[in-house]
């Protein structure tokens, strides 16, 4: 976000006293659809509101709190034509004229976005406009900003809370007079910095996409206080490097983001330059186990896991069924991989569920379930990971306990990384009861070519030939969706179904005892071993 000033004058009522850009890059393709009156999201087209009247619209709840934000003014300024001006200036002043009745609108998260939106492309779409204009946007901007601040301390809502106090902030830069709305910033900031990221600038909602946009915010708030010639609290540089190390510590060799919890690629581009806006340092955060993620390297390897819950009520709006999920690259090529995420409707019901994950799925049920706000209802309430090593080899040790209320098992996952980063193993093991019926599955990268030869799978990475086996279960190479660089594209998943289980010898503890009291029921367990490895070409 590149930050400009306005001259300073006495403030007469009709354009800011002070205003920033948002340089953020947009979407062309969305920015040539709106101007034909339509818009895309979650796959799906929208027609615009008729003639600007925003009752008109008929749009799921999802869509409306995306449109309502205005964060689609970016991708009219990216298409950069007159007729991409004059629709971004119709749209504003139609809502600051008459807004919805829709309680949508009226949402702290909604309203923050909807501000710093507007004041961030005020130059693009609104400094040309007759005073008439600017006048009504400012006195809108104005009430919603009171609204807005009547609503804090604001409840857990993740990295949209820094938007709303951010929105905040760019009304009190336009109209300096109203210094209730930076009193109320400066008192908020603090407190939902130490929630959102606590001491190690780790964000609460556990997803690499969520701290991309903590460092947004966190870096367009800095920038902000440059243009007023002030200090930032010092909380803010303080949390905006930690959270930086954080997100580089997020990403693949190929610079995009890894595939947890509501997060999409963005690509190396998009990840670098919001790195060097933020901060001039280049430090990798040598841990993510406070944000309940494992990171392992070795040679060219990167070994990402997801070792916790899900985050807690609150925090969890981007949250995936993905416990004990791992992404798995080597140099600048991604091989095992999450399935994505999207914006919204059936596509984001599905990419939430265990099965769009790395990971072991017991009976086609997720180890994780969503309520119809999108919060999580149920969770595993034991995770348990231990990293160690074992000569030069890193060694993670998994487990969750989401289908033992269900299906009565447990499940445990190990993964060892040689010190080459050309070998991967991992041993699956369910316990419990009684047999269940249980799949591997293995996504595959996009940009992977996969083939059968006999009992393995052979994965043709640019310039890199990979092999993989397994013992226990049956091997099956299915078709796949991948929906991490924003559009569904075809790939490939390995897929591991289950085998019968053997008995486990029982504990000593649980043998009958002298007394006559009966033993407790036997234990089963079924067990698959794999192996992903380089092969030299």
């Amino acid at each position: 976000m590149l930050l400009v000033s306005l001259p300073q004058r006495q403030h007469e009522g009709t354009s800011p006293v002070c205003l920033y850009q948002d340089r953020e890059e947009g979407d062309v393709d969305q920015g040539a659809l709106l101007t034909g009156g339509v818009f895309r999201f979650a796959q799906k087209t929208y027609s615009l509101p008729l003639r600007g009247v925003w009752q008109s619209n008929s749009w799921p709840e999802d869509v409306r709190r995306w449109f309502y934000g205005f964060d689609w003014l970016k991708d009219l300024r990216t298409f950069g034509t007159n007729g991409a001006r004059l629709l971004a200036r119709s749209m504003v002043a139609s809502w600051a004229d008459r807004p919805p009745a829709d309680p949508v609108a009226r949402e702290s998260s909604v309203m923050g976005r909807r501000l710093a939106n507007w004041l961030g492309h005020y130059e693009f779409c609104l400094s040309t406009a007759t005073e008439g204009t600017q006048q009504l946007v400012l006195d809108a901007a104005v009430k919603e900003a009171r609204r807005l601040s009547a609503m804090l301390p604001l409840p857990p809502m993740g990295w949209e809370g820094l938007a709303v106090l951010r929105g905040l902030l760019a009304v009190y830069m336009a109209v300096p007079y109203y210094d209730g709305f930076f009193k109320r910033f400066e008192q908020q900031l603090p407190l939902e910095l130490k929630r959102l990221l606590g001491d190690e600038g780790i964000v609460a909602e556990r997803s690499p996409e969520a701290q991309y946009r903590c460092v947004q915010e966190l870096t367009a708030i800095q920038g902000m206080f440059t243009t007023l010639q002030w200090m930032p609290p010092d909380c803010v540089p303080v949390m905006l490097g930690r959270a930086c190390a954080v997100l580089r510590a997020f990403c693949h060799g190929d610079g995009g983001l890894a595939l947890f919890n509501g997060s999409q690629e963005r690509g190396a581009k998009a990840v670098q330059a919001l790195l060097e806006q933020a901060e001039r340092y280049k430090v990798v955060a040598s841990s993510l186990s406070r944000g309940g993620f494992a990171r392992l390297t070795a040679g060219r390897a990167l070994l990402l896991v997801d070792a916790a819950a899900p985050p807690p009520q609150g925090m969890d709006g981007m949250a995936h069924a993905g416990t004990l999920s791992f992404e798995f690259s080597h140099d600048r090529q991604r091989l095992f991989v999450n399935c994505g995420a999207a914006e919204g409707g059936p596509w984001r019901r599905a990419l939430r569920s265990s099965a769009a994950h790395t990971i072991l799925v017991v009976d086609g049920e997720s180890s994780s379930d969503f309520g119809n706000d999108g919060h999580v209802t149920r969770r595993p309430s034991q995770v348990r990971c231990e990293q160690k090593r074992q000569g030069r080899v890193q060694e993670l040790h998994l487990s969750h306990n989401g289908y033992y209320p269900s299906y009565g098992v447990l499940w445990s996952r190990s993964l060892f990384l040689e010190p080459s980063g050309e070998e991967l193993r991992g041993s699956e093991t369910v316990e419990g009861e009684r047999d269940v019926s249980f799949m591997l599955r293995f996504h595959i990268h996009p940009d992977v070519r996969v083939e059968r030869e006999d009992d393995d799978i052979l994965l043709h990475a640019p310039s890199e030939l990979w092999r993989f086996r397994q013992t226990g279960g049956v091997i099956m190479l299915e078709d796949d969706l991948y929906m991490g660089r924003g559009v569904p594209e075809q790939t490939a998943q390995i897929v591991v179904q289950s085998c019968p289980g053997r008995p486990l010898p029982p504990a000593e503890e649980e043998a009958t005892e002298a007394g006559g009291r009966a033993a407790k029921a036997s234990r089963r367990q079924q067990k698959v071993d794999w192996v992903l490895e380089h092969v030299p070409l």
